[in-house]
């Protein structure tokens, strides 16, 4: 079966980054799309999802934000949901794209809320 571009990019991307996970930090997975973005804190030994923040809920749509305060926004939430469960490093995952706007906006504000990767 051959896989297409952003496929193997996204398998590169993702395999690098499983390599070296282990039980004291988890992944943290960006998925983007032309309108929202989402974010999860997974934990692959267990393959659980431990917390999550979209920008498609009703809180953040309610705002009426352009993308990048969005961004901002869902990077506030996700960290303080991490912080009620005690999570503060993480493996950054950002999938198929590029460490720039939106993705580096959200990378840069969980930086600024605590998180360490």
């Amino acid at each position: 079966m051959k896989l297409s571009k952003e496929q193997r990019k996204k398998h590169r991307v993702r395999n690098k980054v499983k390599k070296f996970s282990s039980s004291d930090r988890y992944r943290l997975c960006v998925n983007r799309s032309t309108k929202n973005i989402s974010v999860q804190i997974i934990d692959d030994v267990k393959k659980i999802t431990l917390a999550s923040a979209s920008s498609n809920t009703k809180e953040i749509k309610s705002q009426k934000k352009n993308k990048k305060e969005l961004s901002i926004l869902v990077a506030e939430q996700l960290a303080k949901k991490a912080k009620d469960i005690k999570i503060t490093k993480v493996y950054f995952d950002r999938g198929v794209y590029k460490y720039h706007g939106r993705v580096k906006l959200l990378a840069d504000e969980l930086r600024k809320n605590g998180m360490e990767f």
